[in-house]
């Protein structure tokens, strides 16, 4: 019989042998079809609606493997992780972004002194994480929505341009006064790492877990145009901004998920470093038309109320995806579902399943 939880429980079953159920990373919905994303794998998994178990309120299932390497020319090869950790669904497409940042060793109980801190000291960045792109969505004979290289319609699946070093993005933070000094710091350090996105027409709004600046937590915000067979940075104004910078006050903790909801935008925030701590969800009311209309290169924003504290437990259950229910799954009420890493014993049922939660919003 398997295990069920209560009636705000959202079942998620995998294929045997898939990496995402450990790590989720990212949700978003196309219809009722459930897309994920797993921050150690190099692609997407799509799960079907399916009745429910016991009391639970949603299951889903069926899962299908999209690989990444099957829907762009990547900079790294098909076996190295993207380490996605933001998605969206917006205008026909889902929107993918890696974390861009650098990773370090961690030490091994079964290593001694002299070996970990050769492995504390080792620093890369696999070649596919700087990795910013769109993917059509298109549905197949069946009605299923799929994701594809190249839509009937024309559109196409494409990528910030850039290579395993560097894309655009990075290339203009390098040199900025604020983010330049931490681009060559891991993520899990509170160097730089995207965790969040959001998608408003061209432009794009890239939550960063770290780093963390005197307690403000940053948002970046870019537009982007597609140019031949990649994706290129806008300039944001008369001025040639490419970047704008947002900060705002969350506590100390950084960004780890983003969503609009109508004119607001939903921020989950956690630990931007490796603890074991509150993870909350704020808000940020009419923010949509507040950055439509901003026209500051950089700005502060401390008006935020906290919409909710989420569970967590000491090295499990890390809530890191957050997103609107359609109105068909949530019987008309405004509910998000909020899923999480490394899930702890009460979020498994064996190996190939794992629950998230249905919460009211507001």
């Amino acid at each position: 019989m398997p295990k069920t939880r209560t009636a705000n429980a959202a079942r998620l079953e995998f294929a045997p042998g898939s990496l995402v159920q450990s790590n989720l990373s990212g949700a978003a919905f196309t219809g009722d079809w459930l897309w994920v994303a797993g921050d150690e794998a190099c692609g997407l998994d799509r799960l079907r609606r399916l009745e429910p178990v016991g009391r639970e309120a949603l299951r889903f299932g069926e899962a299908r493997d999209f690989p990444l390497a099957d829907l762009l020319d990547l900079p790294g090869t098909a076996e190295e992780e993207a380490d996605l950790e933001g998605m969206a669904v917006a205008d026909g497409y889902l929107w993918v972004v890696g974390s861009h940042g650098l990773k370090r060793k961690n030490a091994k109980p079964d290593r001694g002194h002299a070996e970990n801190a050769k492995r504390l000291a080792k620093v890369s960045l696999d070649s596919n994480r700087r990795l910013l792109a769109c993917l059509p969505i298109e549905a197949d004979a069946k009605g299923e929505p799929c994701l594809v290289r190249q839509a009937q319609d024309g559109r196409k699946a494409l990528r910030l341009k850039g290579n395993a070093e560097s894309n655009l993005l990075t290339r203009v933070l390098a040199d900025d006064p604020h983010f330049g000094p931490y681009m060559a710091i891991p993520g899990k350090d509170n160097g730089f790492d995207i965790e969040g996105l959001a998608v408003d027409g061209r432009r794009l709004l890239l939550g960063l877990r770290g780093p963390v600046l005197r307690g403000w937590s940053a948002l970046i915000e870019i537009e982007v145009e597609a140019r031949a067979d990649d994706l290129r940075l806008l300039p944001l104004d008369e001025r040639g901004t490419l970047i704008r910078k947002h900060f705002l006050q969350l506590d100390g903790l950084g960004i780890r998920d983003l969503h609009f909801s109508g004119d607001d935008l939903y921020i989950l925030a956690g630990p931007t470093m490796v603890l074991n701590g509150d993870i909350r969800v704020f808000k940020w009311p009419a923010a949509r038309s507040l950055l439509a209309a901003n026209r500051e290169p950089v700005r502060f924003e401390d008006a935020l109320t906290e919409s909710v504290p989420l569970p967590h437990g000491r090295g499990s259950n890390r809530a890191e995806a957050i997103c609107d229910l359609p109105p068909a799954l949530s019987g008309g009420k405004a509910r998000w579902l909020v899923l999480y890493d490394a899930p702890g014993a009460d979020r498994k049922d064996g190996e190939h399943a794992v629950f998230g939660d249905l919460l009211s919003r507001d």
